[in-house]
């Protein structure tokens, strides 16, 4: 159920209070899906996250799971506070400075060394079991919010505004990184509180800038990695998660192999030879060899590339040229991404790509050329090995409601923790129990909407996971 917050917010003041669940009658208002290119087609797209293979058996219990069950229980509502109040404050990549600090805050008085700054907001903290040997589990929250204007009926809907690309736009949690944060800083106490019985160490990585950032900027997961993120000491394992309103609450997805698809961005120039629009034979018209390109393009995935095997996405979501309509222009520029699961795929992709832009312009005579961002995103690989051992825990966590999920061709910059130490990503529901596959917004639409019982959920995978990888309580 959606739950309202009664109290008023102090927007420049951390909210903790706990809260009383309402049942809410508003729904949700009108308008376009914004999507961000970090997600482009991924969570918009809901019917393959639920494509079922057969569950596990759950893992058995001990005595530590149910005392972690109790303490994630007594932690809700704090945890749903603090969800409502980074919801109601959010912040772009590499300005997270209000959630950083809150977060830094709270890992300090739970005892945990903290650093901070790493990749400019980040935030890294370690804290030692006193159960003995093991070893060290690290943890991943990411922190930022989007450019898109919050269009959900919520006491504690965003209002917040920032510059993004040179224009002003609005903010909001709309692909649940409110609820990924509040997660964490519930699991931090709750291990806080049983340090005693924990083995091994825990790493806190709260990393900004997932979501991608403006032209010119770096940061997020790649730059933590560069800063030393994961040493001091090096993580044995590190685990993620991710909310999607593809699922309902109660329900967790996951997949060992390649999950999540690789992301490459590319821009695409295209010279011709300006000219009055009703002599188009007197020039070179980019706009056309443009769309020659657009087209032939398509060519490479429907045609050249073995999608039952290897599924790809190509996509020119980007096409600008000319300013006149009788005038035939100098140039013309696109735009768009590539998805991808196998490197091998990639890099052959690329390859054809810039063989089409090159040669369909000169064959047009024309000129044009591919440029490949740097701030690509590789595949996110969950480790096969680690994956099939910890699905039966997932599966006690939530009843046998553990299911392992098609690959997502959304990107997530998880994957290059990912690669340094084994990883394991995986998704929680936030959709309302019993809701039609499809019927919610999807991440990253204005009209985002999360049924905050799905947090208990992930909290508590979070929980047996950590006490599962480190065997603590036996």
């Amino acid at each position: 159920m959606a739950r309202s917050f009664s109290p008023p917010i102090d927007r420049n003041a951390f909210v903790a209070e706990a809260v009383t669940p309402q049942v809410s009658r508003r729904g949700f208002l009108g308008g376009a899906c914004a999507c961000c290119v970090a997600f482009a087609g991924g969570f918009a797209s809901v019917r393959p996250l639920l494509a079922q293979a057969p569950g596990v058996p759950p893992a058995p219990a001990r005595p530590i799971h149910a005392a972690l069950d109790k303490a994630a229980a007594a932690i809700e509502q704090k945890m749903i506070a603090w969800r409502r109040d980074i919801h109601a404050n959010p912040e772009l990549g590499n300005r997270e400075t209000r959630t950083a600090a809150l977060v830094a805050d709270h890992l300090r008085r739970l005892g945990y060394e903290v650093k901070e700054k790493v990749a400019v907001t980040g935030v890294v903290a370690l804290m030692k079991g006193g159960g003995g040997d093991g070893p060290v589990v690290a943890l991943r929250a990411d922190m930022d919010a989007l450019p898109v204007t919050e269009q959900v009926d919520l006491s504690f809907a965003s209002k917040a505004r920032a510059q993004w690309g040179g224009e002003e736009v609005g903010v909001m949690h709309a692909c649940g990184h409110d609820c990924h944060v509040a997660i964490l800083m519930a699991a931090a106490e709750v291990l806080a509180g049983m340090r005693a019985e924990l083995k091994g160490a825990i790493k806190l990585i709260f990393q900004p800038a997932e979501e991608g950032l403006p032209e010119g900027e770096r940061g997020g997961a790649r730059v933590m990695v560069e800063e030393g993120a994961l040493a001091d000491p090096k993580p044995d394992v590190v685990f993620g998660l991710h909310v999607s309103s593809a699922m309902p609450a109660g329900l967790i997805g996951y997949r060992p192999g390649p999950t999540m698809a690789s992301s490459d961005s590319f821009r695409i120039i295209v010279r011709g030879r300006q000219t009055h629009g009703a002599i188009p034979w007197g020039g070179v018209d980019p706009i056309v060899i443009g769309s020659t390109i657009v087209s032939t393009l398509q060519t490479i995935i429907s045609r050249e590339s073995n999608i039952v095997s290897d599924p790809a996405v190509l996509t020119v979501g980007v096409f600008r040229g000319g300013v006149r309509r009788n005038i035939v222009p100098d140039t013309a520029e696109m735009e768009g991404t590539l998805r991808t699961y196998n490197p091998e795929q990639r890099t052959t992709i690329m390859r054809r790509a810039k063989e089409i832009v090159e040669g369909t312009a000169q064959a047009m005579n024309g000129k044009a050329e591919i440029h490949w961002s740097e701030t690509n995103y590789p595949v996110l690989v969950n480790n096969p090995q680690l994956a099939r051992s910890l699905a039966p825990v997932l599966a006690r966590v939530t009843d046998g409601r553990a299911i392992q999920i098609d690959r997502v061709s959304a990107s997530e910059d998880f994957s290059f923790f990912a690669n340094q130490v084994p990883g394991f990503f995986f998704f929680v529901g936030v959709s309302p129990p019993g809701s039609a596959p499809g019927s919610q917004p999807p991440n990253h639409s204005p009209r985002f909407r999360v049924e905050e019982a799905g947090l208990a959920t992930g909290l508590r995978a979070m929980l047996h996971l950590v006490a599962d990888q480190t065997k603590s309580g036996t």
